[in-house]
């Protein structure tokens, strides 16, 4: 009987041991995927957009480049989300095509040696970004609560220039840029995220992003404000052709270039990856930061043999990741899969750039503030007393939001500084942990309740407070416990005149 039951108990399915390991319906979990690929293809389709540009690449060609930044996007977040043994951090962490290398891409492309030079630089960068990867990782014990919360305010406050580009339309050189017409499609899509998410179903609170999206699409086509002419121009089906712009070529100045960029991309990665974490709730150590800057490594040196560039987590899913509260990376896998698809069929790829930016604007605008948001709930736990938390806090927003608000701040110092800190996140990211060591790791000189909390004023306990109170009261974890361990109800000065009315009757008629 005992074996049987042991028999019947092994077979049951083992309930997840972490958040991110949740398994949801396949149907579902392919619609939050999608939603994903939704919220990042804007940002995906950018990079070799620009890049192609700078390298004077027709139509034909940066149809290439952008059907392989999907399928190598899709593999890297594969990679990163379901993950193998020593590569891939098992998160909910979608990869693409990195912002943070467009500057010196397009250097490297006017220096004259052309899209290949780039391509070398990338294979050059990754590998020596995969050989440092797991040091790398070391400094995780560097970011604590005070650091994490900086970096994920600051990554959310960095992208809200993106959404606000989105909702003008994204195109600053189009007659329609920052129309009425543009913002007002924006605004209606946010305001269909917010309705949806107000209805009370949370399936469809859920996948409010995903249906703002579809539904201000639709309403943007019938206004005339989108394009799905060019869906049926160019192939059905197409696989990325290896090293279809010829040869990578190395040369020792953009390979040194690129190599400070992927300092940065292994900065951001790993804010990307403590940022998720707290949000889902995860616990990750530095052999799990090591694994998933492995995965980001090893998809930027595969990635150019793709004929695209390096990889790197999008910050701005962790945002859909912390309004839709799903945690499971098997959807961000799906998400993957879809994009490969995308990959593979140009005319699914084209399809989905239909969509008008405007509405990922609106879509944009809740994304990125809850990003913001997650970071202000982590530095609310952060204690501000008797340290100088509080100043390292103010001082790295600061140096985060400069190349926000005055983008050629940097201009004028040396290429490789100016390349680390043109990006919001990273010098955030390097203040907070330079500052964090500075007065928490290295005390000596530190004042004495040198906070300015310090000067507030003591604790103390009205008298007349104390009346309602008996020997054996303890107020335990928010609540008011009387020595039978009964919880006494804490009332507002309003619910408690309330009480009192509601009692006076009773008295009355006994």
């Amino acid at each position: 009987m005992n074996a049987v039951s042991a028999t019947r108990n092994n077979s049951k399915p083992k309930r997840p041991q972490r958040p991110e390991d949740e398994r949801l319906p396949v149907g579902r979990t392919f619609a939050y995927g999608f939603q994903h690929v939704l919220t990042m293809y804007g940002g995906i389709i950018a990079p070799p957009l620009i890049i192609g540009s700078a390298a004077g690449m027709n139509t034909t060609e940066l149809g290439v480049l952008i059907a392989s930044c999907l399928f190598v996007g899709g593999i890297a977040t594969i990679l990163q989300s379901f993950g193998v043994k020593f590569f891939g951090c098992q998160l909910p962490l979608v990869q693409g095509t990195s912002f943070a290398s467009v500057a010196t891409m397009i250097a490297i492309v006017n220096g004259g040696g052309g899209i290949q030079a780039v391509f070398g630089a990338v294979i050059a960068a990754g590998v020596i970004g995969l050989v440092i990867a797991p040091f790398f990782a070391k400094i995780v014990r560097f970011f604590p609560p005070v650091v994490t919360g900086i970096v994920i305010t600051t990554i959310g406050l960095t992208l809200m220039p993106v959404a606000a580009n989105w909702a003008m339309g994204g195109n600053s050189t189009a007659d329609n840029y920052g129309s009425l017409a543009n913002i007002g499609l924006a605004a209606l899509t946010l305001a269909i995220v917010l309705l949806l998410s107000k209805v009370g179903n949370a399936a469809i609170s859920r996948l409010s992003i995903l249906l703002a999206i579809v539904l201000g699409t639709v309403i943007a086509a019938a206004m005339g404000m989108a394009d799905f002419s060019k869906v049926s121009e160019g192939p059905i089906f197409a696989f990325p052709q290896p090293f279809a712009f010829g040869w990578p070529v190395f040369e020792i100045a953009g390979i040194i270039s690129m190599t400070i960029v992927v300092l940065v991309i292994l900065t951001e990665t790993t804010a990307d990856i403590l940022a998720v974490a707290e949000i889902t709730k995860s616990k990750v150590d530095s052999r799990r930061i090591a694994d998933g800057l492995r995965a980001d490594m090893l998809s930027s040196t595969i990635a150019p043999v793709f004929n695209t560039f390096t990889q790197s987590a999008f910050a701005q899913n962790v945002g859909l990741v912390a309004i839709t509260g799903i945690k499971s990376r098997f959807v961000v896998s799906a998400g993957g899969v879809i994009l490969v698809i995308l990959g593979l069929l140009p005319i699914l790829g084209r399809v989905v750039a239909a969509v008008p930016t405007p509405v990922l604007g609106g879509a944009g605008v809740v994304l990125f503030g809850t990003v913001a948001a997650s970071g202000i709930r982590t530095l609310a736990k952060v204690e501000y007393k008797n340290n100088m938390n509080l100043v390292i806090v103010a001082t790295a927003l600061a140096f985060g939001m400069i190349p926000i608000v005055a983008p050629t701040f940097y201009d004028n110092f040396p290429e490789w500084f100016a390349t680390i800190f043109h990006s919001g996140i990273s010098s955030a990211a390097v203040m907070a942990v330079l500052l964090n060591l500075l007065f928490n790791h290295f005390k000596a000189g530190n004042s004495k309740d040198s906070s300015v909390f310090a000067a507030s004023p003591p604790r103390v306990v009205l008298e007349d407070e104390l009346k309602c109170l008996k020997d054996g009261d303890v107020y335990k974890d928010g609540k008011l416990i009387d020595c039978d361990g009964n919880e006494i109800p804490v009332l507002t000065a309003e619910e408690y005149e309330a009480e009192v009315k509601d009692a006076k009757p009773e008295k009355e008629n006994s």
